[in-house]
């Protein structure tokens, strides 16, 4: 998946935003700081910090040798390697030599050497794996998640849309939509959960490629950020009044996004990020 890129007036608030724009956990991205803030008069502040992020890749597995019984066989060295890199003789020496120059007879008497063995190539399951697309990906999460509804008797329709090269989003809307709360869950962490499940099952499919899965039910998150940028005004509004910081309560990394982004065009206060998950929250300050 290609980097993000994302600016905050801390090293942390930019992360919290890379990670909200990729829709996962600290664990599952890589984060590197590209420009950080500097200090200026007065323990002020001059400029923003830019970090770039990006799902954490999951490697190939490792082959395995049908010989060694799974484990993993060691690179043999060459008989010609330079002597004096060598360590100490070992008791091993003698018979290993003797080996070596029967070698050495065996090649003279039948001429050329063996062809090497060429290398295994990619089975089939491995290339259809690495060459998922977004749209079979989104299928994957949409066939999850009917037979989630269906286990739980919760008659919904779910559309898959394409919303960017590396985003899918899956809508689960009902009429009418009060028997989705359940999906919903206290301040949407029912939801947050059921995102992270669902990209586990596709990347279960596709393990060397998972690109952004979003889940959203019956348009929760839009209403969220919405409801989230009124409260951060009002906060903003008190804020400016009294001139004194105010600490939010502890919010996902989706809803500390949304806080940012509403008041990152107010010139009056600014915000950031303190503390660690799940705990962590936003400060919004006087500038």
């Amino acid at each position: 998946m290609d980097w993000v890129e994302t600016t905050g007036k801390s090293i942390e608030e930019a992360t919290d935003r890379a990670l909200a724009h990729l829709g996962v956990h600290r664990d599952d991205a890589e984060v590197e700081v590209m420009e950080e803030p500097k200090a200026g008069l007065f323990g002020r502040v001059r400029g923003e910090a830019r970090v770039r992020a990006r799902v954490r890749p999951s490697g190939p597995r490792p082959k395995r040798s049908r010989r060694s019984g799974g484990r993993e066989e060691r690179p043999r060295t060459g008989a010609g390697r330079n002597e004096k890199t060598r360590g100490p003789k070992s008791e091993s020496d003698g018979p290993r030599k003797e080996r070596e120059k029967s070698g050495a007879r065996r090649q003279e008497e039948g001429g050329k050497k063996p062809a090497p063995k060429s290398e295994k190539s990619p089975s089939k399951e491995d290339t259809m794996a690495e060459g998922i697309s977004l749209a079979e990906q989104g299928a994957i999460a949409k066939e999850f998640l009917e037979g989630l509804l269906a286990s739980m008797n919760i008659q919904a329709a779910i559309t898959v849309k394409e919303l960017d090269e590396e985003t899918v989003e899956l809508s689960v809307n009902a009429d009418p939509p009060t028997e989705l709360g359940v999906l919903v869950g206290p301040r949407g962490t029912t939801l947050q959960a059921l995102q992270e499940v669902t990209r586990t099952v596709v990347q279960s499919k596709s393990p060397s490629r998972t690109d952004r899965i979003l889940v959203d039910v019956a348009q929760y998150r839009e209403r969220r950020v919405a409801a989230l940028g009124r409260f951060a005004q009002q906060v903003a509004t008190d804020v400016i009044a009294t001139g004194e910081e105010r600490a939010l309560e502890p919010m996902s990394a989706a809803d500390r996004k949304a806080v940012h982004d509403a008041l990152t065009d107010n010139p009056d206060v600014v915000t950031r990020s303190e503390g660690d998950d799940p705990r962590r929250f936003v400060v919004v300050a006087p500038s």
